[in-house]
Order: structure tokens, then sequence, then C-alpha cells
């Protein structure tokens, strides 16, 4: 008896190695070849809009899944801009409920996803860029959580930028804006500098007015205009800004507070102005930059902000070969022949000095009463460029 129990003994012994070792290379094998799936059920932590006009809350949402042409990234700093305050309190691009703020995205690739564009990266890298998708504002490219979707069109290496990662997460909304505003078909159209037509087009003959030079924006702005070769280049901005402006590559610079603004324009460009961005007002408030234009040859106004109203007919002047005003949405995937270039070359330029970061504030951690503070700063007028570490 004593031996039938110790051969059975035996036996259960073997199954039970034997079983419990399938299992773990089952379980192995699983966790090899499962990854997408588990991304998908994963929760990760985000601060959300639950209600518009409402303060954003911490909560968690699903890891989403890199698709064609995307990458998942580990959200190292989600950039806010003044737009984020007017979504929170407004709904300004709110495309459903709970939604997460935070355009410009710096972040690790954790997971390529299929395409060519999707290839030209590795996981470890670190990108940036702007969290706009297809098809509108997606929570998933949105920055204020712990991984989100990056567009692999529309991204640049911070390797390639010799920008930090902090640095890097004020180029995306910022330069981008500048630049669809000068370059692209909604823009002013002028040749991009990376373009076969900007070697044949007169640029040291061209001028152009930025008003809101002072703003990130419109020093960006500038300093693009100034890559691509414009000869003048005026702006119009507070004066406590002169030095970084000329460094930027402003060739006249006028006082916004000044009385006679206007007269100061066209002293300089001498009813000769076809090109003009309006980096900082909205509507009727945009009635200095169509009063410059020629009054005798058509002449652009680009704007970044709203373009409701009617203007004064009496005020912007005859006008006798009419004039365009318009806003440029600043989105790569609405201008894509001249922002996959764009992204391509808009490391070099960082490198090179010839794109400046903005100077930024930090948020440590999801912090939702932190954020909130800094959107009511941004509210109350007294807003900074605001980077958030989800991981810290």
């Amino acid at each position: 008896m004593r031996s039938v129990r110790s051969l059975k003994d035996r036996r259960f012994a073997k199954l039970y190695i034997y079983s419990h070792t399938t299992a773990l290379v089952l379980c192995f094998y699983l966790s090899l070849h499962s990854k997408s799936d588990s991304v998908i059920t994963m929760s990760q932590k985000a601060l959300l809009l639950e209600e518009v006009g409402k303060p954003l809350v911490a909560g968690e949402r699903p890891i989403p899944q890199a698709g064609s042409n995307q990458l998942l990234v580990k959200v190292l700093v989600a950039g806010l801009n003044p737009h984020d305050q007017r979504t929170r309190d407004d709904g300004l691009f709110v495309t459903s409920l709970p939604y997460v703020l935070a355009s410009d995205v710096v972040g690790e690739v954790a997971v390529v996803g299929s395409g060519e564009y999707s290839s030209k990266f590795s996981v470890g890298d670190h990108v940036f860029g702007h969290s706009f998708a297809e098809g509108g504002f997606n929570n998933d490219f949105n920055g204020a959580q712990q991984y989100a979707l990056v567009d692999a069109r529309y991204v640049g290496r911070v390797a390639g930028s010799g920008l930090s990662d902090d640095e890097a997460s004020t180029i995306p909304v910022i330069v981008l804006a500048g630049f669809i505003a000068l370059f692209a078909k909604s823009g002013l159209g002028l040749p991009p500098p990376f373009s076969a037509g900007a070697k044949s087009f007169d640029y040291a003959n061209t001028t152009l007015l930025v008003i809101g030079g002072g703003s990130n924006t419109g020093r960006a702005t500038i300093e693009l205009a100034k890559l691509a070769g414009v000869g003048r280049i005026i702006t119009v901005a507070g004066l406590k800004n002169e030095e970084t402006l000329r460094a930027s590559g402003a060739t006249h610079i006028i006082d916004r507070r000044a009385s006679n603004v206007l007269e100061q324009i066209r002293a300089l460009t001498d009813d000769d102005l076809a090109y003009a961005v309006d980096t900082v007002n909205a509507g009727v408030d945009q009635e200095i930059g169509v009063a410059a234009l020629s009054n005798t040859k058509r002449g652009n106004l680009i704007t970044l902000r709203r373009t409701e109203g009617e203007l004064d007919a009496d005020r912007i002047g005859s006008k006798n070969a009419g004039y365009d005003r318009r806003l440029a949405f600043g989105v790569s995937t609405l201008h894509p022949e001249v922002t996959i270039p764009f992204w391509n070359e808009v490391p070099r330029w960082c490198k090179e000095g010839k794109l400046r970061p903005s100077s930024f504030e930090v948020i440590n951690g999801l912090n939702a009463d932190a954020v909130n503070k800094a959107l009511d700063n941004c509210r109350d007028g007294n807003g900074a460029k605001v980077n958030i570490r989800p991981w810290d």
C-alpha cells in the first residue's frame, strides 16, 4: 500500500509541476502577444472637464491604442494655452464630455502604430506636436493625461531641436499658428521657406505688418518671416518688448499705445502694404490691420481670432481694389501640403536658433487645483504659458 500511495504522490507531483509550468508559459506568451489589447483596457489618470463652466477634476480614462500613422506616447509635458481657458469656461473646441484639455504635447514614444510615417519613429523617442487630430479635437490626442496619441505626420523629434522637453512644449501651438498664417493657402499664401517657390519669390522687397508682436505667437510670426527672408517687418507692440522683437527680426516697432499708430504704419508703407497678420485682436478690433492695407492694391489681413462684425468703411479707407480678412485656423491636418514638411524642418530651425521657445511655468502632476488656478489667471488677464508634467 505504501508503495502504491508513493507512486500516486509522485504522479500527482509531476502533473502539478507540468500544469503549473504550462500556466506560467501561457501567461508569459499572452503578456508578449496581447500588448495592444492591454493598452485598450488599462486606465490612466487624467484631468477632466465634466461640465462646461465648471473646474477641471481629477479622474481616469482608458489608454488609447495607436492606429495607422499614430504613436502612443507617455505624456512628459502638456502645454496650456489661452484657448484652454475658453475651453473650460465656454466650451471652445469641446466635442464630448468629459473632455481633456491641453493642445501642446511632448511625449516619449511607448507604442509605434502601423504606417509609413509611424515607422520613422522608435520606442523611446521624445517627440513634440499639436494635439488636433483628423476629424477634430479628440480626447485621445489631448495632453492633460498620462498617455496620448499623436499623429506621426505632425510631430518633430526633441532630440533634433536642441530644446528640453519643457521648451519643446512651447513650440507647437504658438509657432504653428504663425506658420499657417504666413504660408498656408488659408493664410497669406507666401511660399514656405523649404519650397521651390521661395527661391524665386522677392522676399527681400516684401513688407509684412504683424499686429501683436509682443505676444508669443506674434514673436514667432516675426521669427518665421525673418527666416523666410522678409525684408521689412513692421510690428505694433508694447515698447517693453523692443529688444526681444528686434532680435526676433522686427525692423520697425510701433508703440501700440501711440495715438497715431495707423499714421505711423502708412508713413512706412506708402500705401503699398499687401500683407498683414493680427495675432491678438478679434472682431471689429481688427480694424487697424485692414486700415493699414493699401487703398489701391488688394491686401490681405490674416487673423488668429474670430473675424465676426462689419468694419466701419469710413475708418478703414477706400480699399478700391478690395481686401481679404480671414481667420487662419492653426492646425496641421488642414494644411498637410505645408505642415508635413514644417514638422520635418522645425526641429532644425529651433536648433539653429531661428525659432526660440517661450518662457513657461511648471505644474508638477495632474493637479486639478493648480491647473484651474492657472486657467483662472488666464481668464483674469494674468496668464502665462504653463507646462503640466503629468508624471511628477
